[in-house]
């Protein structure tokens, strides 16, 4: 694929006038320069096109980058209006991917997390050109959005995973940030953990526990390091998904960091909740060397 031909580059100086405010008693501020590309292809099935808006810093050299997937029912959220969630990493320096990885109503489990994959691998195979450091890529996401995180990072890719994915790549990600994303599939598709919405992503197909087996994260000593921030008051996703995690990547000696947002219900976090959760972000991948040093 050739996205620069069907992409238009702007160099732009993003400002918090820009923003109309959006960030506004929250935002430090960015001082980089960055190039925007928006709706890149990065794979087809069907009709359906995967799309990325990437936010690049131009020039010589490469630097960590990270992949935000949004949250959502099956039904409802897109990558459109997720500036907020990428601000901090666009303040740092970051290179940055606003990922698209399903189509709202079709696209269910297990396709949702073979698009994450096969965009990993578009990043891999396309770092020159944007200036990806393939050793530090870093994704994060939201909600279902952050189950697709974790699972992408943690779970082992299945025969046929990549037949829809250009190059032959098989990427590593770096690290996971996990916001009050699910990891046990099973939890909420039975037993005293059930969710309703569970069922949304393996609707009409036949082998909802196979689904799930299919999707469960290993974690073992080459998991990346993790950290989450999850609600004890969450009433959507329950707070022990990220607990269970957490003792599983102890076990494991994985380094992690569990964040919990006392009475905090499932996102919506007060500024001062928001601001101690990313100073713990940040002071976590720089432990890991990779927050940018430029």
């Amino acid at each position: 694929m050739r996205p620069l031909l069907a992409t238009v580059f702007g160099t732009f100086l993003v400002s918090l006038i820009a923003l109309n405010g959006f960030t506004q008693n929250f935002s430090r501020g960015i001082a980089a320069n960055y190039r925007v590309a928006s709706n890149v292809t990065y794979m087809k099935s069907g009709s359906w096109e995967g799309k990325m808006d990437i936010y690049s810093r131009p020039g010589a050299g490469t630097h960590p980058t990270l992949i935000w997937i949004h949250g959502g029912s099956m039904q409802a959220g897109t990558k459109d209006g997720q500036l907020f969630s990428l601000m901090p990493y666009l303040e740092s320096g970051w290179n940055v991917i606003n990922l698209e990885p399903r189509y709202p109503g079709v696209t269910l489990a297990p396709a949702t997390i073979q698009n994450s994959w096969c965009a990993l691998r578009w990043v891999v195979h396309n770092a020159p050109m944007y200036g990806f450091d393939p050793a530090k890529i870093v994704i994060s996401g939201a909600s279902s959005g952050s189950w697709f995180a974790v699972a992408a990072a943690m779970t082992p890719r299945f025969d046929g995973w990549d037949e829809a994915c250009p190059g032959n790549e098989n990427p590593r990600v770096a690290a996971v940030v996990n916001w009050y994303g699910n990891w046990d599939f099973y939890d909420i598709l039975q037993g005293p953990n059930k969710k309703d919405y569970a069922a949304g992503w393996i609707q009409n197909l036949p082998n909802p526990m196979e689904i799930a087996r299919l999707l469960a994260p290993v974690v073992n000593a080459s998991t990346p390091p993790t950290i989450s921030i999850h609600g004890d008051a969450d009433p959507t996703v329950p707070y022990t998904q990220s607990v269970r995690l957490h003792e599983a990547l102890k076990s494991a000696h994985v380094k992690e960091q569990m964040i919990t947002i006392t009475g905090g219900k499932h996102g919506g976090f007060t500024r001062a909740e928001n601001e101690r959760a990313f100073a713990a972000i940040e002071a976590f991948l720089k432990a890991q060397s990779l927050w940018p040093t430029d």
